[in-house]
């Protein structure tokens, strides 16, 4: 197994290897001891190597992984209730790949084999969508996960057998890098074997890649399954990152042309306690400033499993100062559940669900740079607050369910915690509030007192009271779910209940005129330079 320490031995490229690993021979007064050194080769592709990785690796941006299996995509689809259909599954990557503006803050793609050699409706290809957009395509190469004979029940990644000819022929299709998926269980060791199997698969298949002009993206996946510390997480993945740059050396793998796939540090999902974004990001940098050389170009963080949410404040926690690499994000479900919901499988949502993954790709494009906020993606994230259909659904559910809601709550509490105000909601309730003396003439109108925030939360950030709230809302309002559904705005529901007398007993304030107003504001203040010690302080000054 490989130790816990590097020696670097070459400042200016790759050579950085495990001590332990290497059987040194003992040095005799006679001879000079032995040093073995490794000469890192990547062939003709030396110079387009490191230029694709650092392409990949630029600021603001990161990867969109969109190469599920056809089996795990199908998944995706049936999820909207959509059959697992090469023409669906055609529909739902063009819907990404075409996004416009996608470039801005996508820098690579990973496509499955299908999508590598699938063109659009109108016969473009996937991979000229990309290019258009200054995005590099990049092709998954494994051939997924088996039973390891002879571990902890633990798994090994096949797919080495032809990945030479494989390669060469995605080079020839466009693609300039790749990705190679393998996986490491806590709870079932992990064993030397497994660890060691996935390191040596990883450096194999990095060479090869290499060999053929592709960037290898190195992915040891460090599952999130069981409830173990976040101390032993850290434990285990040095242990791995040691033992695949032990072998990455040894096959001769130049480093200025990977990028790294990792797994953040964080407690197992059944751990009894969470971890906050800021600890998450110590223990995970932690990790990175011993095991990784300065040399890798980029750290293209998984989401593993996180919310949406979750891994793009844990982004954004690791670049709150310098880090020797690019620290940045690749992910999947972190960037597509938000477009599944707002597309529905429906043509006429295209434009909603492309909407969605520019907000989702904005966001982690603003953590990459320590710039993201939660307020701020509120406001902007979530135009669709602003105006139109989706404004109104959202005034009609803040009239008749939150202020309800909030109404029985403050006679008497029917959560243990605090409410958990919806996002559409609580944008609606701000703006309303902000005209004091209509809110408080509207309140005591329909409810007879003024309903405050006392034992409210936001949604912004709240995780232990949100799921108490939803089933209490859901059993006073079983036909409007807690979660705003956009597509529901551009239903014909939507002009049957607010045209046909279901808003007459709400009040007459125009709430549209309010959020007009506000908008600009919120969004102006929801900046991050606003949250600055030194920006306040100079506001004071100058007041």
């Amino acid at each position: 197994m490989a130790c816990a320490s590097f020696t670097k031995l070459n400042a200016s490229s790759s050579q950085w290897i495990g001590q332990q690993s290497f059987n040194q021979r003992p040095a005799s007064s006679s001879r000079l001891p032995v040093r073995r050194v490794s000469v890192v080769r990547a062939g003709s592709y030396s110079e387009e190597l490191v230029k694709t990785a650092k392409t990949i690796a630029s600021p603001g941006r990161g990867i969109l992984a969109i190469d599920e299996s056809n089996a795990t995509c199908g998944k995706r689809l049936d999820s909207i209730g959509l059959d697992n259909t090469e023409a669906n599954r055609q529909a739902y990557r063009q819907l990404l790949l075409t996004t416009p503006g996608l470039g801005q803050y996508i820098s690579g793609a990973i496509l499955f084999e299908e999508t590598l050699y699938q063109s659009t409706t109108d016969g473009k290809k996937m991979v000229d969508c990309l290019r258009e957009q200054n995005i590099v395509p990049g092709i998954k190469v494994d051939k997924g996960l088996v039973p390891l004979p002879g571990s902890n029940n633990e798994s090994w990644c096949q797919g080495l057998d032809g990945l030479a000819s494989r390669s060469a022929e995605y080079y020839s299709q466009g693609a300039r890098f790749a990705k190679w998926r393998t996986v490491v269980s806590i709870p079932c060791g992990p064993s030397a074997l497994a660890v060691k199997e996935a390191a040596w698969g990883l450096a194999r298949y990095a060479a090869i890649s290499q060999d053929n002009g592709l960037v290898p993206i190195v992915e040891p996946e460090i599952l999130l399954d069981g409830d173990h510390s976040i101390e032993r997480t850290l434990e285990v993945a040095e242990q791995v990152w040691a033992e695949v740059f032990h072998y990455l050396a040894e096959n001769n793998v130049m480093f200025e042309g990977i990028l790294l796939k990792p797994s953040m540090v964080t407690p197992g999902a059944d751990h009894k306690q969470k971890a906050s974004p800021e600890t998450i990001a110590k223990y995970t940098l932690t990790m990175l400033n011993r095991r990784v050389p300065p040399a890798v170009p980029g750290i293209m963080f998984l989401s593993g499993g996180q919310s949406e949410m979750e891994a793009t404040l844990n982004l954004h926690a690791m670049n709150q100062s310098p880090n020797p690499w690019h620290v940045s994000f690749s992910y999947a479900r972190a960037l597509q559940n938000s477009v599944l919901k707002a597309w529905k499988g429906q043509p006429e949502n295209i434009e909603a669900g492309q909407k969605a993954l520019l907000a989702r790709t904005k966001a982690n494009s603003l953590a990459q740079l320590g710039k993201y906020s939660a307020e701020g993606e509120v406001v902007d994230r979530n135009r669709w607050l602003y105006q139109g259909q989706t404004l109104q659904w959202a005034i009609y559910r803040y009239n008749a369910c939150w202020l309800p809601l909030l109404a029985k709550h403050s006679e008497s509490k029917i959560t243990e915690g605090p409410l958990v105000v919806p996002l559409d909601c609580e944008w609606i309730w701000h703006c309303h509030g902000l005209n004091l003396v209509r809110y408080k003439s509207d309140c005591e109108e329909f409810y007879g007192s003024i309903l405050d925030n006392s034992n409210v939360v936001s949604s912004i950030n709240q995780r232990t009271s949100r799921k108490e709230t939803k089933e209490t809302w859901n059993k006073l309002y079983p036909n409007e779910p807690y979660e705003y559904d956009m597509s529901r705005a551009s239903s014909s529901e939507f002009s049957e209940t607010l045209y046909n007398g279901g808003t007459q007993s709400f009040s007459k304030y125009d709430f549209v005129l309010a959020v007009e107003r506000q908008s600009p504001f919120f969004y102006q203040v929801s900046r991050p330079h606003f949250k600055k010690d030194l920006f306040l302080q100079d506001t004071l000054i100058i007041s």
